[in-house]
């Protein structure tokens, strides 16, 4: 031990910041090689057997519909090959699917947040993918990025660090200048998405929302979000909400402001763990709050999700069980697994749904993708039921007027 040089404590806060500087600096240029402007990322295009697919019909049935001019019919490309944008995919599914719509008339948009205490659970991810998704099915979506590193706001092709103002955020809301998120919403590269996005200056909330609580009479922090989305829920069919991985003030409103909750988790022991202190911390403080003021709260669905499934790992399938145990029926079937297509599109800023077929091993690609379109028809199926009952209400009081 004697031969041991000692270490002398001098790194220090300045010297933390120029590594900090330097990182950030290597990260904007990995993102905008990625995302610069003559590489933007560009929506995908879709096959005549993808579009039957995505309508739920066959492929004599579409060629029937676009030849009499009730769908949009794409463009001649070679081979004698037709290509539909995805606006124009968009377009086909709604005309097709219509009975399966939102009715703006009897209920506003359902909004989901996805949460969790902890980074590298597939979050975002999921998020981005239910998003991209639910908007294939038809649906019009608005995204919501609460997380100040940003990440669901870059996979939707927006560069948080240098592209994003204060005003394109939601900090507006929690510093009281503004009451509606809607001056916040900009489109994206995708049709059907639109976006609130993140950047690092959201980490202000976290001091804002505290220091309003104690200042102003009445404040409640927790329904600065829900508030904020009254105006424009009538104009989306569904908001999704990507969550920082801690209980913060922004993910309590994130949650309060949810018809459902939908959770990712990997069956391992550690992710396992942090999940049930996730669920107490939360009900402990919000019974706190809510019963100070009479308040509450009720989800119409929460759901756990097994992300990054290795079947591979035994030590996994103990762990599920575990999982199984502890949540019972909110545990969905539906599992995705880990796959080196779901890497490969991470390290491109992007999702399973991003993916030309033609550069990645079909089979994987399937495999990945048919495990996120089991995710979205079931949150389709769950979303359907919050319109319900939103109608249910709705017709309801029409029938005492």
């Amino acid at each position: 031990m004697t031969n041991i040089p000692p270490l002398v404590p001098e790194i220090g806060f300045n010297e933390l910041k120029v590594v900090s500087a330097n990182a950030l600096d290597v990260i904007s240029q990995v993102r905008s090689a990625m995302l610069a402007p003559e590489a933007r990322k560009r929506p995908p295009t879709f096959n005549s057997a993808q579009l039957a697919e995505l309508c739920g019909i066959d492929k004599s049935r579409l060629h029937y519909l676009v030849k009499k001019g009730g769908l949009p019919g794409g463009t001649q490309g070679s081979g004698n090959r037709r290509a539909w944008t995805l606006a124009e995919t968009r377009q086909c599914v709604r005309t097709v699917k219509a009975d399966r719509l939102r009715d703006p008339t009897l209920s506003p948009g359902a909004t989901i947040t996805v949460a969790n205490f902890k980074g590298g659970v597939s979050k975002t991810t999921t998020a981005a993918a239910l998003a991209q998704g639910l908007s294939l099915r038809g649906h019009k979506v608005l995204a919501i990025d609460t997380d100040p590193q940003g990440s669901f706001t870059t996979l939707h092709g927006v560069l948080p660090d240098t592209e994003v103002s204060e005003a394109q955020t939601n900090l507006p809301l929690c510093s009281g200048d503004a009451t509606s998120i809607k001056s916040a919403i900009q489109k994206t590269y995708w049709d059907g998405i639109d976006l609130v996005a993140a950047a690092p200056l959201l980490f202000n909330a976290e001091f804002i929302l505290p220091s309003r609580q104690k200042t102003e009479k009445n404040f409640a922090f927790w329904r600065v979000l829900d508030e904020g989305l009254t105006e424009v829920r009538d104009e989306y069919d569904v908001i999704i909400i990507d969550t920082p991985p801690a209980l913060s003030y922004i993910t309590i409103n994130s949650l309060i402001a949810a018809d459902g909750v939908i959770m990712p988790l990997p069956p391992n022991a550690l992710d396992f763990a942090s999940s049930g202190q996730f669920w107490s911390l939360f009900t402990e403080v919000c019974n706190s709050l809510f019963e100070s003021r009479g308040d509450a709260k009720n989800f119409s669905f929460v759901d756990v999700v097994l992300s990054r499934v290795d079947r591979a790992d035994v030590v996994s399938t103990a762990v599920r069980e575990w999982i199984v145990s502890a949540y019972g029926s909110k545990v969905l079937s539906i599992e995705i697994p880990k796959t080196s297509v779901a890497a490969s599109a991470s390290a491109e800023f992007g999702t399973v749904y991003d993916l030309d077929s033609s550069t990645v091993q079909a089979k994987t690609l399937k495999r990945a993708r048919d495990a996120y379109d089991q995710l979205v028809d079931h949150v389709e199926m769950q979303i359907g039921g919050v319109w319900a009952h939103s109608a249910q209400v709705v017709r309801s009081m029409m029938a005492d007027a």
